[in-house]
């Protein structure tokens, strides 16, 4: 008989059990956010990350949402279901609450449902990839399972339409040279309403509503080999971050002061309000007079008439942007990639159109040539 080797390295498929020691909500009173700092401790686990790597969470789903599921269907909870390739058995609310994506639905999923009920409009929509690929935007299994009925299908056959739960991940904002044993992350909560009803983001709804300091949080790193701090501690960075975008800067700005770096750092940062929603304001204020943070700029969209954003500072302040450029600064963007991210990156072409006198192609090139130098990074989500 073969011994099992209980595996001591902590990976995506054998996470770490973390304790949490700390989870607070980084707004004032009145915001229109909800950002949550977790302190989670490694203690044990032989884990280490560098700046720029991420933590993963495998997250649970919401507890309510499962016992919406089993009500409608009318579902035993107990029941054994068969989960994963090996045949291996959950109780039905077990494989529901952590095995399971049940927030998402996709065109797979609603093809395959067809042949579990007799409904038309079902029918109808399968046979449209455009009208299933909206349909599915925004909904859950909940909802295509009170849509669609009566179903004729057995708890197992529903759930063998579902995807196993992916890990979340999220940029750490801590060093662990500044916080040995410990990984720090700054996780905004997902709330909204579509088609009717509330919807919650998976991990940090939980993350927000559900977890205790002393709970504990399945984790994982995932080393992030795109966006480091440059090799010599001489040069200088840039980091645009509003909101959670943050995190890892948080993480840079550390490692940086207990290294005592020579480089200079240069931190642009926006969300809604001054007043609740400068994150880490105080720590950030410490750095500047300790001098690990030469300067920061700040935007508050909702302060002011006009919409003021990141990349308005970057123009404001275009002329001593290019000259740290040129100098060989190191320049990195993390947070939303649909909006921010693509309005940085052009905001950075004009800046070096303009302060270099170049031609918008000699620009464009400019940028190209900081990026193949490792130069421009970035971490977008």
């Amino acid at each position: 008989m073969q011994s099992t080797v209980v595996p001591t390295t902590y990976s995506r498929t054998n996470p770490f059990q973390a304790k949490v020691l700390k989870n607070v909500n980084l707004n004032g009173a009145g915001s229109k956010k909800e950002t949550r700092h977790l302190e989670l401790s490694l203690k044990g686990s032989d884990l280490s990350y560098v700046p720029g790597d991420c933590l993963g969470i495998i997250p649970e789903n919401d507890p309510q949402l499962v016992a919406s599921l089993l009500d409608a269907m009318k579902w035993d909870a107990e029941l054994p279901v068969v989960v994963g390739k090996q045949g291996e058995t959950l109780p039905l609310k077990e494989a529901l609450a952590g095995y399971f994506e049940i927030t998402l639905l996709t065109k797979k999923m609603l093809q395959q449902a067809v042949e579990f009920t007799d409904n038309e409009e079902l029918k109808k929509l399968a046979a449209d990839a455009n009208q299933l690929k909206e349909y599915a935007e925004g909904r859950d299994l909940l909802d295509m399972l009170q849509a669609f009925g009566p179903w004729k299908a057995s708890a197992q056959e529903i759930v063998s339409l579902l995807r196993k739960m992916p890990p979340r991940l999220y940029s750490i904002a801590s060093s662990i040279a500044a916080n040995p044993e410990e990984v720090h992350l700054t996780i905004g909560a997902v709330r909204y309403t579509a088609n009717g009803r509330e919807r919650k983001g998976v991990c940090s709804v939980q993350c927000a509503e559900r977890l205790q300091e002393g709970d504990t949080l399945p984790v994982f790193i995932q080393q992030n080999k795109h966006f480091n701090l440059p090799e010599s501690q001489e040069k200088d960075i840039i980091m645009v971050g509003p909101g959670t975008g943050i995190a890892p800067f948080r993480s840079f700005i550390q490692e940086r002061a207990v290294n005592k770096a020579a480089g200079r750092a240069w931190l642009f940062f926006g969300d809604q309000h001054s007043t609740t929603d400068f994150l880490y304001q105080s720590e950030l204020e410490g750095y500047q007079k300790n001098g690990a943070l030469t300067r920061v700029d700040v935007a508050f969209s909702r302060d002011s008439e006009q919409k003021v954003y990141v990349q308005h500072k970057m123009q404001e302040n275009s002329k001593e942007l290019f000259a740290w450029l040129e100098n060989g600064a190191y320049f990195y963007v993390c947070g939303d990639k649909q909006y921010m991210a693509k309005d940085v990156h052009n905001t950075l072409i004009d800046v070096i159109e303009k302060e270099g006198s170049l031609t918008r192609e000699a620009a464009e090139a400019y940028l190209i040539a900081m990026q193949e130098q490792g130069r421009y990074q970035r971490d977008v989500y």
